[in-house]
């Protein structure tokens, strides 16, 4: 199972932590063992790392948010691009 690194900037980081249990059940038909990173310099850059199980349902997801997860997105504060890294 790949991990993978998702890059993207934030509104507000404080917000963007308070969705973790959200996060987590929106990603697990794709992932798990979901863990938050914010930049160490202050800025509004965040990361989430993952264990995909399923990369292509994944890469659609974010290709092709649903409303759903589209509402959350907004919710969380996220700033398109959304970059995904995968391991290799």
């Amino acid at each position: 199972m790949p991990k993978v690194v998702i890059t993207h900037k934030v509104a507000d980081v404080e917000n963007w932590l308070k969705f973790h249990a959200e996060r987590v059940a929106q990603l697990s038909p794709f992932a798990t063992n979901l863990h938050e990173h914010v930049a160490m310099d202050g800025s509004k850059n965040v990361a989430l790392t993952m264990d995909v199980h399923d990369t292509a349902a994944l890469q659609s997801a974010l290709a092709s948010p649903s409303p759903e997860l589209g509402d959350a997105m907004q919710r969380h504060g996220v700033i398109p691009p959304v970059v995904a890294h995968v391991e290799k």
